[in-house]
């Protein structure tokens, strides 16, 4: 080793895409796990109220087309977000059928706390970088973003076509 953790570029880049993605991925998630489990909710319910608050309001169906679940599993999600009072449903003015999901965003004052706890510790880990370095992170993590939602949905149509074959060979 040169001084790093690390023997060169590819090594580095190896571990990157390997060992360390992978390691961050399982933090995530029982990190989150953690988080819903504070606010008293499950980890499916947690993430799609984290994407209302991501991208606003939407129908069930919207919702359960980002997420892969069904859409009777969204109206599970709903009905407990709804009673938790961190969403409002209203009728979708362009189909009756369809209810608009709002997410609550003052409803908790426990998720400010959550939140801001959180918030304030993680600030820490970018404390000692550089302009150029915190430039090099936010691109990093943004092309994970597009990455990963790239990957779902390339997975979701493979699923989908095994499922079909399956059934054509039935």
């Amino acid at each position: 080793m040169n001084g790093s953790m690390w023997d060169g570029r590819d090594d580095l880049a190896d571990v990157i895409t390997s060992d360390l993605s992978r390691r961050l991925s399982t933090a995530t998630v029982l990190f989150h796990h953690a988080v819903a489990e504070r606010l008293g909710l499950g980890p499916t319910d947690h993430k799609c109220l984290d994407l209302l608050y991501e991208r606003g309001a939407m129908t069930g169906s919207e919702l359960a087309a980002i997420t892969g679940l069904t859409t009777g599993a969204v109206t599970g999600v709903v009905a407990r977000l709804e009673k938790a009072r961190h969403l409002t449903r209203e009728p979708d003015p362009r189909d009756g059928r369809k209810q608009i999901l709002r997410p609550v965003f003052d409803a908790s004052p426990e998720i400010v706390e959550v939140f801001g706890s959180i918030r304030d510790d993680a600030a820490g880990l970018v404390a000692g970088f550089d302009d150029h370095e915190l430039a090099a992170i936010a691109e990093f993590i943004s092309r994970s973003i597009d990455f990963s939602y790239r990957r779902v949905a390339i997975m979701r149509t493979e699923a989908i076509s095994r499922v079909k074959e399956k059934d054509h060979d039935r």
